[in-house]
């Protein structure tokens, strides 16, 4: 081990992920992601087995991420975990794990925002992926947040626009849920838009001022739309699966995409980063990079196991935190509401 090399051991436990992670300073040396599966007959996250399938999964997960890193835990500099937002009880297992194992090891602890750190992932050193220079627009999509964020550096973030309702990957599961899809429905849609027509059926987009979005509306929309067609023909779904399908991904994807042109106007920042679950969405990531030929944007799609919750994001955050000095004491609590 060199003096110089910071190692940072991260810690993500935020809904119904186990993840670490450890970082050679910017660089992942491993990423280590458990699942639950529990939660899928239920059609949605349950909290109280998320947070007891943490307390199984947060041991095996992290002596599994230092193995692969062929890094001993006494070669640890500090550890990274996510404060919030997210669940109470699942955020509990890993600030608690975190704190202990913090004073075990007498070694620094830094509070990571779960939020701040989809949008930091593009600062982790990968080869053939390139880091936004600062300012840039991020956009975060996931299941429980939508936001366009001004990014002026690695600390300084001003949230511009939010969901007034539902996030967008609620409006995707949701609008899966009525089709009778299984839980997660929002990558099946992705899916089945592939082979369809996406202006086989229009739904109303929401009008809502300045930046921030709606997702209700559209999720009754498509929820009447259904009733009615399905009245009339009981085999509507089935027949029109893959257009429905198109149809729903296109009028979301438009609605992230109006707000985004939109703040690029309004700031004249020309650089767009997108963070969180959904932009692994195969139409959003041909949205921007339509946008980026059409409008001259320079955009940043991260890549692929950086999109869904996991600790590698969790890890640069704290990385940079550490060259700032920025630790945390052992008073610290988990914030299921915690602004970036």
């Amino acid at each position: 081990m060199t003096s110089q090399n910071i190692y940072i051991l991260a810690i993500e436990s935020s809904c119904d992920d186990t993840a670490a992670a450890v970082l050679c300073n910017d660089k992942l040396l491993s990423n280590i992601v458990a699942t639950q599966e529990v939660h899928t007959k239920y059609g949605g996250v349950v909290p109280e087995l998320a947070s007891r399938a943490h307390q199984q999964n947060i041991v095996p997960v992290i002596h599994q991420a230092l193995a692969q890193a062929n890094i001993d835990k006494k070669d640890v500099s500090a550890i990274a975990f996510t404060k919030g937002p997210g669940l109470m009880g699942s955020l509990l297992v890993g600030t608690s794990f975190a704190k202990s194992l913090s004073m075990g090891l007498n070694i620094p602890l830094i509070e990571v925002n779960h939020m701040q750190a989809h949008i930091l992932a593009h600062f982790i050193d990968e080869e053939n992926f390139s880091k936004p220079s600062f300012p840039f627009l991020a956009m975060t999509i996931s299941g429980g947040h939508t936001q366009i964020v001004k990014v002026s550096n690695y600390f300084e973030m001003e949230v511009i626009g939010q969901t007034i309702d539902d996030a967008v990957g609620e409006a995707f599961d949701k609008s899966a849920k009525i089709l009778g899809f299984p839980y997660p429905g929002g990558p099946l849609i992705d899916k089945y838009s592939k082979t369809g027509n996406p202006k086989a059926f229009k739904f109303t987009k929401p009008k809502v001022g300045g930046l921030d979005f709606s997702f209700s509306g559209l999720k009754t929309g498509v929820l009447y739309f259904i009733q009615k067609e399905v009245k009339n023909n009981p085999n509507f779904i089935e027949e029109n699966r893959d257009d429905i399908c198109a149809s729903i991904q296109y009028t979301i994807v438009e609605i992230l995409m109006d707000k985004l042109k939109k703040a690029v106007k309004q700031t004249g920042i020309n650089q767009i980063a997108i963070g969180g679950g959904v932009s692994a969405n195969s139409g959003i990531r041909k949205a921007l990079y339509d946008a980026e030929k059409k409008y001259g944007w320079k955009t940043y799609v991260p890549k692929f196991e950086y999109t869904t919750d996991n600790a590698a994001m969790i890890g640069i955050v704290g990385y940079y935190k550490y060259i700032q000095g920025e630790f945390t004491d052992l008073s610290v609590t988990a914030q299921p509401r915690y602004k970036i």
